[in-house]
């Protein structure tokens, strides 16, 4: 299990020093949710570097843990203290709750070709969304996917009778435990940095990522059953504390613009084949473990179940909610019907 660092008041001491002379050294902060080469970190490495190659600013990169938990980088991106953030909605969505989105199982495809030209092409993601953050003090910059997400478990599940009495870790999501409440499981939500400690321990029986990250996290070494669902991917967002960014020159907007854009571009290619790479380590590393797919059949048993998790979502966000489900769903069959 990889090691965190907890924030510390030397920590935030120095990320204030900083603040005070950030205006004349134009030095940005950006923290993220992640470890050292996993996929957020691949993203921001790529945004700063087109940053400090194409302007006299720099980029400080805070990797999970540095700063505290998910919320608390949010918490700091909001009063200013860091100008951007990447951040799943699995966190998010307790600041705006039509985020929770990505959530609704069997909502979006599992195959990355379709996945990727919904983000490109989807309204939902390129109209909708960022005006949703701006209201929230946010300028989403860019929202992309990580991977498909696993369940990793003391034992397979192929029915939804498997999950019955188990306790699932979720994030801080009111919709993820709709979800696994829906699948049979009773959700549990824990912050990130006790989880390793929870499967552990028996405090929690699951949880699900994207297989990069459970191969990162060394999760598969205390929870070795992994079953692909096929019910959704896992979603992340880059963001900038808007007042930061209303203040910026049009020319430092557009290099942040263009610095996403190619953040972007890098990362979409480094997520090409991760997953089976990831797999192929946790196969190798793990005698135990073992790999449930399941089937057509066995996959309507729990899609049988997303509508009520759908109607959660529509209960949870005002009429936002219900104008970005329906273009979602136009978005998501306009791609699906071009790869059919």
């Amino acid at each position: 299990m990889k090691a965190t660092k907890l924030l510390t008041a030397a920590s935030v001491g120095a990320l204030l020093f900083g603040l005070t002379g950030a205006a004349h050294a134009a030095n940005w902060r950006y923290a993220h949710e992640e470890f050292e080469g996993d996929v957020q970190d691949v993203f921001a490495y790529a945004f700063k570097e087109h940053v400090e190659a194409n302007s006299d600013h720099s980029v400080q990169v805070y990797r999970f843990g540095e700063l505290g938990e998910s919320e608390d980088i949010m918490d700091q991106t909001l009063s200013g203290i860091l100008q951007f953030v990447n951040q799943s909605p699995g966190f998010t969505g307790a600041l705006i709750p039509s985020a929770q989105i990505f959530f609704i199982p069997y909502l979006m495809p599992t195959d990355m070709e379709t996945v990727l030209e919904f983000f490109d092409e989807s309204e939902a993601i390129n109209e909708m969304f960022p005006e949703i953050y701006a209201e929230h003090g946010l300028e989403l910059l860019k929202m992309y996917p990580e991977g498909e997400m696993v369940v990793t478990a003391d034992e397979p599940i192929t029915e939804p009778a498997d999950f019955d009495n188990k306790k699932i870790r979720v994030m801080t999501n009111p919709l993820l435990s709709e979800t696994y409440s829906s699948f049979g499981a009773t959700p549990t939500p824990l912050p990130w940095g006790e989880v390793y400690g929870g499967l552990q321990t028996g405090i929690i029986d699951g949880q699900e990522n994207p297989i990069f990250w459970i191969e990162s996290g060394g999760l598969y070494e205390v929870s070795p059953h992994l079953t692909f669902t096929s019910h959704g991917w896992f979603t992340t967002a880059m963001m900038a504390n808007k007042d930061f960014f209303d203040g910026l020159s049009e020319e430092d907007q557009q290099l942040v613009r263009n610095a996403a854009d190619a953040a972007y571009d890098h990362t979409i290619e480094h997520i090409q084949g991760l997953a089976e790479e990831s797999l192929d380590k946790i196969m190798e590393a793990c005698d135990e473990c073992t790999v449930t797919r399941l089937n057509d059949e066995q996959i309507e048993d729990f899609k049988e179940r997303a509508p009520q998790v759908e109607e959660a979502f529509l209960e949870m966000t005002d009429e936002t909610g219900a104008e970005l489900l329906d273009q979602f769903k136009e978005d998501l069959e306009e791609v699906t019907s071009d790869n059919g």
